[in-house]
């Protein structure tokens, strides 16, 4: 004999007072990152939040990168929301990196692909990898540099997203030593035509300093070896 349906009234039922919060952040959080496997993400989530941890959340909503020619997954708002999980990091390990990269519902095939073009180990250095996404992103050199001021900057949204110059640099010596073809005497003049303008803008430096200089960036995305591995790594 099946057991009646237990009935409850309104006093006999406690909800939790931060119950209601919670699943409106955790709904606007979602609408926002709008993460492609829904159940993952929202593991991710609730993990990070119980512990207190930078949520795996993105900004705001954002449209596809034009300069993509395929989806790879990876976008500006889901890597800015990498940095923010683990530049307080200097060096991470591989572990915790690929959690939160499966956090955000990234293709795990992009993930062993940048692992394998920075011949990264168990020890990751957090910037280079920073950078090998920004690659994948922008395809040419300046335009990499640009998602990655961008990105860090401190500046509000639409404004000149200014970096530190030292930043800037370390950014961009690894990108140009990523295939190996550009010359040192070539990345030295590069920064060296920079260094007026940083002084006078005490020590930053922003898109506009250099994005002019991108018909300088000859090697084009498809000759690129990087470009052509992370196209694959969909």
């Amino acid at each position: 004999m099946s057991l009646p349906d237990t009935m409850y009234c309104s006093q006999q039922i406690n909800i939790p007072p931060e119950l209601p919060d919670i699943l409106k952040n955790f709904t606007k959080a979602a609408i926002r990152t709008q993460p492609k496997d829904l159940l993952l993400w929202s593991s991710a989530y609730f993990n990070a939040l119980s512990k207190g941890e930078c949520l795996p959340v993105k900004d705001r909503l954002e449209m596809n990168v034009a300069t993509q020619k395929t989806d790879t997954g990876l976008t500006p708002g889901l890597l800015k929301t990498l940095h923010k999980q683990l530049s307080h990091k200097k060096t991470c390990i591989k572990e915790e990196l690929q959690k939160k990269w499966k956090g955000l519902c990234l293709p795990m095939e992009q993930f062993e692909t940048l692992l394998l073009l920075g011949g990264f180990a168990s020890d990751i250095d957090w910037m280079e990898f920073f950078a090998l996404c920004c690659n994948a992103l922008g395809g040419t050199l300046m335009s990499s540099l640009k998602f990655a001021c961008e990105i860090l900057t401190e500046d509000e949204e639409g404004g000149a997203a200014r970096i530190p110059f030292t930043t800037f640099i370390k950014l961009y010596t690894y990108m140009a030593h990523l295939d190996g073809d550009m010359p040192q005497h070539h990345i030295n003049n590069f920064l060296s035509s920079l260094q007026a303008q940083v002084e006078l803008q005490h020590g930053m430096i922003k898109p506009l300093d250099f994005i002019y200089l991108d018909d300088l960036d000859s090697t084009p995305p498809e000759s690129s070896k990087f470009a052509r591995a992370a196209s694959r790594a969909e």
